[in-house]
């Protein structure tokens, strides 16, 4: 790691991480994960919102590397759920539960309902933690519906339910 010449990303996701590479493949800093920059250790998401979770998460691996660091922090709220999963999308189905396991069980709580009442949205919040502990946190949604069967083959995670009428896909 290069210090302040490197921006880490505070994930241990692989399709994170590589998201994250490509979207700031210009600039000119080298992107590292936290584990390239030498932290491993788990961190407690512990905030009611999103944007809490973001800033936990960059906060905690930049008092460690000193670096910039950016963390995300994303997941699905479902109208017809009461924003469920929301902050705890990734263990919605339990700890360890794989896309598809989350992604049934999503669909099994859905089943029957018609899709007018299944609107949702995919919700993510970065935060970004400069090396003198300054942050900048921002949040964005992509609105849809949930769809009855996964579809497309692009996305991770809960990207093959959400329909989205605009593009006329799944994202």
């Amino acid at each position: 790691m290069k210090g302040q010449e490197c921006i880490v990303i505070a994930t241990k996701n692989k399709g994170k991480l590589e998201e994250f590479r490509q979207l700031l493949a210009k600039l000119p800093y080298e992107v590292v994960s936290m584990a390239e920059a030498g932290f491993m250790d788990d961190i407690e998401e512990n905030g009611e919102t999103f944007e809490e979770n973001a800033l936990i998460k960059a906060k905690c691996v930049r008092n460690a590397v000193r670096a910039t660091v950016i963390a995300d922090d994303s997941g699905l709220e479902v109208d017809y759920l009461g924003g469920a999963p929301g902050v705890y999308s990734a263990r919605y189905a339990g700890e360890g539960a794989t896309d598809a396991e989350r992604n049934r069980k999503l669909l099994n709580e859905l089943s029957g309902i018609p899709m007018e009442k299944r609107s949702a949205r995919f919700v993510c919040a970065i935060a970004v933690v400069f090396p003198d502990g300054s942050s900048l946190t921002v949040r964005g949604t992509c609105d849809g519906y949930i769809a009855e069967k996964p579809a497309g083959s692009n996305g991770f995670g809960y990207d093959p339910l959400l329909y989205v009428p605009e593009i006329g896909m799944t994202i």
